[in-house]
Parts: structure tokens; C-alpha cells; sequence
């Protein structure tokens, strides 16, 4: 697996396998809410069994540890099961060889994940399992936290108490019974998930000729196609695309620069979009999720001799539009309500941005200032704004516009709205 991917696997006890020197694992057992219930929910070297027994950690030794986690017998208000990594000196950049793997109790592989994009963090969630449609998958989630152990168990719901306050032993936990012998088991396949249908939508060709582009500066008189205010980048009639599956997507006849794409999928399953460079060769990911029912808009640039390239990951019907950069929508005082990735501009003066996010994933926001960069081909280079995973209210300053606000990742609902200073 890669990075975002999921698959069923069979609801029996399987053993995790986590490999890496110098990393400390761990499981978290949260509920609907994304939280654990207290400290019982957490299986860690201290308190290496979970109270009903569901879930083991051992260590092996050489680097490994093993989860055994009783699929069949966890109780229902439990509905994942995070698998963590953490490391005491170092980062998980520095974990040779880091790695996730699910067996079967026949010794079959079910389910791996190679872990290569760590960084500075020194905690991460390297997996997890979760109910779906009566059974359970498996998703390589790989989503660190610089701020460590202590802010990943915060975010779930771990009461994290201060190194300097006396601690209150807990009582002994009662050894559960052992794991019952277990029949080895053959993978069984999810079911095929139910056919969609996209919503009615005006009958569009797979090419749609576009208009020739319209360069808009500030030396244009006039409303702009799009609304006010707004004077970067040409305009251009929006190209539409729909069809299913996994698909490669070329559009033709724009001209360079900074575009939104908007796609919108309906299925279960992992969705990913990249831009395809003149080789033919993956560039730049824009969509890396595994959101049921995926909606979104984000950034991607025209190159100036050539196509615009996309390869995507559906399953299910989708619609794909690319609109140019003016067509975004402004950000104001009034909250605006989204789900998924989104682009948004701001014209106005100072101020800050007040952001409600209601997701358990990442949430990245970064911003490009436009003033005094003049070459409309290319967006100059973001500036973070937030990068914080779970449920949460920001308020982050912005500079005069005009800019452009762009929710990189946000896999959840959420709100945004202008505070003027």
C-alpha cells in the first residue's frame, strides 16, 4: 500500500506487525467520536493488554513489536483502532526500515504499509483499522505530529497529565483470558460496493473547446467575468469532464498558469488525482484521500507549452472542471460552509480568518501573496498557515489582499469566515 490506501480485511484476530528500530508502538481504541473512553483504550508498553482482551502488545525483539487485535470480539462503541509509532530519541525519519503489516491467522499477509515519508515528527499514526459496511479495513494513514506523543494522545481524547504533578498509581488490571485457538482463515474479498448514479447534469462532450484566453490586468476597465476585485491570471470558459473509475485526463488549449480543478466522486474508496509532467511521469499529488462521496477544489498550474495532465484514482462516477483562478470563491464576513479542499481568495485589507474544521484528519492551510508578483503563469511560492490534525478553531492573521487561501487538506467539514481588524 501507499500512502491513503485501504482495503477489507478479514474480521478475525489479526496480528500487526510493526517494524522499525528504536520505535516505541502502541494502539489506540476510540470510538464514533474519535476518542478513546480513558486510559484502558490505550495499549502501550506500561499497560500492554487492553481490559477485554481484544488487543496485545508484545515485543519481539530486532525492532519489532506485535498487536494481536481480536477483530471479531471488539466491542461494537469501539469503531478503530489507531496503530502508533513513536520514537524517545530521534525522529520518525531516523526509524530504519518502518514498516506495518497485518497477518491472518493462517500467516497470510493481508494488508503492508512501508512507511517513507517520515519527517521531524516523533509520533505518528502509522494505520489504522475500522469498521466498514459490517466488516473492517485497513488504511495506511501515516500522519505525524511534531508536537509528539503528547499531542496525538491529546487529540484522541488521552488525558496527558503534567510531568511535574504527582502521579496516582492505577489499580492492577485483571489478566484477560488468552485469545481462543483460531482455525486458520482464507481472505474473503469485500463485496462489490453498489453502483451510483452522478446527479443530472447538462450533457457535456469529453472536449470542450475553450474560449481563447482573455488576459485580465489591473489596466482592464470593468466588472471581470467573475466578479470584482480581482485582476491575476486570464480567464477562460470552464472545461468539464465526467466518467468512472480510474481515468487519465487531458485538457488542451488552456492557456499557463494557476487553475482550480474541482472534482467530485461518489463510492467508497480511495481517491487520488496527480498531475502528470511532460514525461508522462507522476509531479505534483493533489488529491490524496479516503473520503466516502470525495468533493473538492484545488490548485493546479498550466504549464506553458503543453497540456494539462491528470491521472486519477476513483471508484465510482466522477466529474472533473477546471475553472480559471478568478472563478474561485471570496472570502468574507459571512462563514461559508465546506467539506474537502477548497480555494478561496481574499481581496480586501488585513485581517484574520477565523477556521471551525470538524475532521479527524489533517488539516493544512496555505496562502500566496499576490501583491508585486506580476508573472501570472505561476503562483509564488505558500506560505503555512495551519497544519494540525483533528477537530479544532484557529484564528490566523492575513495580510492585505489580494490572495489566495487554499485548504490543502481538510477530509471533514468545516467553516471559514473574515474577522476585519
Amino acid at each position: 500500500m501507499i500512502k491513503g490506501d485501504n482495503s477489507f480485511v478479514p474480521s478475525v484476530p489479526l496480528r500487526i506487525g510493526v517494524r522499525g528500530a528504536g520505535l516505541d508502538a502502541m494502539a489506540l481504541l476510540l470510538t464514533e467520536s474519535g476518542a478513546v473512553r480513558g486510559d484502558g483504550d490505550v495499549v502501550f508498553h506500561g499497560a500492554p493488554v487492553h481490559p477485554s482482551g481484544t488487543v496485545r502488545l508484545t515485543e519481539a525483539g530486532g525492532g519489532t513489536a506485535w498487536l494481536d487485535v481480536g477483530l471479531g470480539t471488539i466491542e461494537d462503541r469501539i469503531t478503530r483502532v489507531l496503530v502508533v509509532g513513536s520514537t524517545a530519541h530521534g525522529t520518525i525519519r531516523d526509524v530504519a526500515g518502518l514498516s506495518v503489516e497485518a497477518f491472518a491467522p493462517d500467516g497470510t499477509s493481508v494488508a503492508r504499509y512501508d512507511v517513507t515519508d517520515g519527517a521531524g515528527e516523533t509520533a505518528m499514526v502509522l494505520a489504522e483499522l475500522y469498521r466498514r459496511s459490517g466488516g473492517w479495513k485497513f488504511r495506511a494513514v501515516g500522519q505525524g505530529y511534531a508536537n509528539g506523543l503528547a499531542g496525538l494522545a491529546t487529540d484522541h481524547g488521552v488525558d496527558v497529565a503534567d510531568p511535574g504533578a504527582p502521579q496516582t498509581p492505577l489499580p492492577p488490571r485483571t489478566p484477560p483470558a488468552p485469545f481462543a485457538p483460531v482455525a486458520p482463515v482464507a481472505f474473503v474479498p469485500a463485496p462489490p460496493a453498489p453502483a451510483f448514479a452522478l446527479p443530472p447534469m447538462p450533457p457535456v462532450p469529453p472536449a470542450v473547446p475553450v474560449a481563447p484566453a482573455v488576459p485580465v490586468s489591473p489596466a482592464v476597465p470593468g466588472p471581470l467575468p467573475y466578479g470584482p476585485g480581482w485582476s491575476y491570471g486570464p480567464v477562460f470558459a470552464p472545461y468539464t469532464q465526467i466518467g468512472r473509475d480510474n481515468d487519465v485526463i487531458t485538457v488542451s488549449g488552456l492557456p499557463p498558469g494557476p487553475v482550480v480543478v474541482q472534482l467530485d466522486v461518489q463510492g467508497d474508496g480511495y481517491t487520488g488525482l496527480v498531475v502528470l509532467d511532460r514525461r508522462n511521469k507522476e509531479k505534483d499529488y493533489l488529491v490524496n484521500s479516503t473520503e466516502d462521496d470525495f468533493r473538492g477544489r484545488v490548485l493546479a498550474t498550466v504549464p506553458e507549452k503543453g497540456s494539462l495532465r491528470l491521472k486519477l484514482e476513483a471508484e465510482g462516477p466522477w466529474r472533473l472542471e477546471v475553472s480559471p483562478l478568478a472563478a474561485a470563491h471570496r472570502l468574507t464576513e459571512e462563514a461559508v460552509a465546506y467539506r474537502g479542499p477548497e480555494v478561496l481568495l481574499h481581496t480586501g485589507g488585513v485581517a484574520d480568518l477565523a477556521i471551525h474544521y470538524r475532521g479527524d484528519d489533517n488539516l493544512i492551510v496555505n496562502v500566496y501573496e499576490l501583491a508585486g508578483h506580476d508573472d501570472h503563469t505561476a503562483l509564488p511560492r505558500d506560505e503555512n498557515l495551519v497544519n494540525e490534525i483533528g477537530k479544532r478553531r484557529e484564528t490566523v492573521p492575513l495580510p492585505q489582499g489580494p490572495l489566495v487561501v487554499q485548504f490543502e487538506a481538510a477530509d471533514g467539514p468545516w467553516k471559514a469566515r473574515l474577522k476585519r481588524v
